[in-house]
Formats: structure tokens, C-alpha cells, sequence
């Protein structure tokens, strides 16, 4: 996997942490209590990236362009 970058928001009670893989520019965000450690939602936020991405990749690859996101 290539470089990610984590960014943790705190919003009131719990954390929000979004995951960006620097090779695809694939982006997810988890959330979870303020109380739980930064590294066990830094855990999380990578077992969910890496899941997206083996999705993508045993679905054919994802959109065209390789970023996700909808359309409107």
C-alpha cells in the first residue's frame, strides 16, 4: 500500500478520522468516541481504507478516473 494520511477531527463527544491512500486518492472516514485512543481509531480507519481498496480492485477497479464520489 502506499502512503496515507490520516486527519482526526474532533466533533463534541466523538472523533472523526478520514484515511486518503496517496496512490489512488481513495478517501474514507470512520468515527468513534473522543475516549478511544488515537492509534486504535487510526487502526481502524486503515482496516476500512484497505477493505475499500481490495473491494475496488476485485469489482474491476472503481470509477473512471480512479476517484470515487456520486454524481449528481
Amino acid at each position: 500500500m502506499a502512503e496515507v494520511y490520516f486527519e482526526f477531527l474532533q466533533i463534541g463527544s466523538y472523533v472523526k478520522v478520514t484515511a486518503i491512500d496517496s496512490a489512488t486518492m481513495v478517501e474514507i472516514s470512520v468515527t468513534g468516541a473522543a475516549s478511544a485512543s488515537r492509534q486504535s481509531l487510526q487502526q481502524l480507519a486503515l482496516r476500512r481504507l484497505e477493505y475499500v481498496l481490495a473491494k475496488r480492485r476485485s469489482a474491476g477497479g472503481g470509477p473512471p478516473g480512479g476517484h470515487g464520489g456520486t454524481t449528481a
